[in-house]
């Protein structure tokens, strides 16, 4: 029988094994079970068939714990395909949402990342959890407070949250990678012209009832624009687009 120092593997729904959950089974209380069987469900039923696939962004699912990023009586509900609210009225994006855009950036360790919207913070951790740094803008302190504290709480050391206006054209800077959390009638060129070549802009475009997720490249000579996938976001909140760039 393995001592309490002895790691033995959690086995979790159906046999499966999460690799990088190896943790002392004797620890492990049925709160936590019963969180690792929802965080499985999630995985499984709402973001594999959302062709999320990639085994890296599976395994972040993992490690950075999607519930921590919520108050205590919205834990269990962290694991539901739906929009949280948040304390300012807004609402977050639902957990398929998350990794699907985070699977369509193709994420590098050493690239920086602008975020447009911090919401609780999760977005944030997810990108900084695959990049070398993440600055986040948000109009709103109410959530910007929230998501320097969650970050904080769970070790997230290389995300800067900012309160400022996004798509003002107020804060230049430089990135690899933009990803607006919230729907958008139209790109702001003043965020295009932050991209570095070779960098990518992931942002939902359009009015309901449909709206896309367009993924703009930049290259040497101009901007690629395609569509990935098809979603409905809430109007990102406090913002306007000053100008708008036409492919």
């Amino acid at each position: 029988m393995p001592g309490l120092h002895e790691k033995s593997t959690v086995i979790i729904n159906q046999g499966m094994c999460f690799d990088k959950m190896r943790v002392p089974l004797i620890l492990q209380s049925s709160e936590e079970m019963t969180i690792e069987k929802a965080r499985f469900n999630m995985i499984e039923q709402q973001i594999r068939p959302w062709n999320v696939l990639d085994k890296d962004v599976l395994d972040m699912l993992i490690v950075v714990k999607r519930e921590n990023y919520f108050p205590e009586d919205q834990k269990t509900l962290a694991f539901f395909d739906t929009e949280l609210p948040l304390p300012d009225g807004s609402k977050a994006m639902n957990p398929k949402v998350e990794a699907r855009i985070v699977q369509e950036l193709g994420l590098k360790k050493p690239e920086s990342v602008l975020l447009i919207g911090a919401a609780s913070g999760y977005l944030a951790a997810l990108l900084a959890h695959m990049t070398r740094h993440v600055t986040v803008l948000e109009t709103s302190p109410v959530l910007k407070a929230l998501a320097e504290k969650n970050l904080q709480a769970n070790g997230v050391r290389n995300v800067a949250v900012l309160q400022a206006d996004g798509l003002s054209g107020q804060h230049n800077g430089n990135y690899d990678v933009i990803v607006v959390a919230g729907a958008l009638e139209m790109i702001p060129e003043s965020l295009l012209k932050q991209l570095n070549v070779g960098g990518r802009l992931l942002a939902v475009v359009g009015q309901l009832p449909m709206m896309h997720a367009q993924l703009v490249t930049r290259t040497a000579s101009g901007f690629n624009e395609r569509s990935v996938f098809d979603t409905v976001l809430p109007p990102l909140a406090g913002v306007e687009p000053a100008s708008t760039f036409k492919f």
